[in-house]
């Protein structure tokens, strides 16, 4: 069987412009989303997939029927999302395959200043005689996630080539809006009609991840008093002066995403909307136990009560919206999905290994909507940036793993 088609589709899909927004109110929260939904729709038709469609939300959904002869294999699915991150342009991508990778800076060809460095992209030591590819230096690439469309896509295309593989129904599931939180907004896990799913959105060749943060934000919203500057004395309150003692506070070399790895969790400020009058802090809140979460909002709640104490006429609100959870929580009741899949990576020749996820997935949620769903390597690396690239080799091993896990559950079955 020849994987050599997912390299074909990627470099066509990267040309749509799929960034998603945070600032809309609409779902997609992008329309341009749509054009490739409606792609891929159209292309799982052309391979025979006739009840290929895309819903009014904009998901996109077919089935692979199934070639074995067993009554009683399960029906898994595959997911992947088309949007990309709106941390940096996707549009005007310009792909470029750089063939049989030695080890060499990769300096993109429309900013020289961008340069993909082994020795600060350590993985790149480790794709040598591969073939890589890279935007033009200017935008991301659109790995993420992209290459798990891709290989998706290839994948099915092989399936039903091959009718003499053995395997059960296959799901298929292109999603928009992951990259902002709202990719399971609408997504119907029973008409998806799964036993479980695998999100094709992971790194390096070999991965499969099943564990992720839990995860919040709060906002502490600072009430100051505004009057003149000019007759302030004794009067004003400036919020924007509290809100600022309030991060001066927190821990220069602890609990922050910049002094943290593996297990550790963390609180981030990372929006400020600021006036003397009003101030509001958001954070996020990241912890591998989700009881972590209550603690570090508690912490954060008391340092807020500390603060506003030393600015007399100064107080605040907090709110607290959760984002997602931790998706181990439910794969530990659901051991097969995640063994299965170890044991379709060990199948392509690859050395299964994990690590947690220092963030969350469409598979965090849809985990807790019932359908338990694990990430798998699709090869994206160095992704929201414009230094994002994937390896065509670790492309098409994914496809193959996605082949070996059709096949693991027909055979255990």
């Amino acid at each position: 069987m020849n994987q050599s088609s997912v390299v074909e589709r990627f470099l066509r899909y990267v040309t749509y412009d799929t960034q998603s927004s945070e600032s809309s109110d609409t779902y997609p929260s992008t329309l341009k989303q749509l054009d490739l939904l409606r792609v891929l729709a159209e292309e799982l038709r052309g391979l025979g997939l006739s009840d290929a469609e895309m819903d009014p939300h904009g998901y996109v959904m077919a089935t692979i029927p199934a070639t074995s002869g067993k009554a009683n294999v399960p029906v898994i699915g595959f997911i992947a999302h088309v949007d990309t991150s709106p941390e940096m342009s996707g549009a005007g991508v310009v792909p470029i395959v750089h063939r049989n990778y030695q080890g060499q800076e990769i300096a993109l060809p429309d900013d020289p200043t961008a340069v993909l460095r082994p020795s600060e992209l350590p993985y790149l030591n480790e794709r040598i005689g591969d073939d890589l590819i890279t935007a033009s230096g200017t935008t991301l690439l659109g790995a993420d996630n992209k290459a798990g469309v891709a290989e998706i896509m290839a994948a099915a295309e092989l399936l039903l080539a091959h009718p003499e593989i053995p395997h059960g129904p296959i799901r298929i599931g292109f999603t928009p809006d992951e990259e902002v939180g709202q990719g399971t907004k609408h997504f119907d896990v029973q008409k998806f009609g799964a036993l479980c799913a695998y999100t094709m959105d992971g790194g390096r060749r070999g991965e499969i991840e099943y564990e992720s943060f839990s995860a919040d934000s709060m906002t502490i919203t600072f009430q100051g008093r505004n009057t003149h500057p000019g007759y302030a004395k004794g009067v004003m309150v400036n919020s924007i002066r509290v809100a600022a003692d309030f991060i001066d506070r927190l821990p220069k070399d602890s609990l922050a995403p910049e002094t943290t790895d593996g297990y550790e969790g963390y609180v981030h400020p990372y929006v400020l909307t600021a006036s003397v009058d009003q101030t509001a802090v958001k954070l996020l809140i990241r912890d591998f136990k989700t009881a972590g979460l209550a603690d570090k909002e508690g912490w954060l709640r008391k340092l807020a009560e500390k603060t506003v104490a030393d600015w007399p006429g100064a107080t605040f609100e907090e709110k607290v919206e959760e984002s997602y959870r931790n998706m181990r929580e439910v794969l530990d009741h659901h051991p097969q999905v995640v063994e299965n899949a170890r044991e379709a990576i060990r199948r392509a020749g690859l050395e299964p290994h994990s690590q947690p996820i220092r963030g969350g997935t469409d598979g965090s949620k849809l985990s807790f909507m019932g359908l338990p769903t694990p990430n798998v390597f699709a090869g994206e690396q160095s992704f929201h940036s414009r230094f994002e690239w994937v390896s065509a080799q670790d492309m098409e091993k994914a496809v193959e793993v996605i082949i070996e896990l059709a096949k693991v559950w027909e055979e255990r079955s």
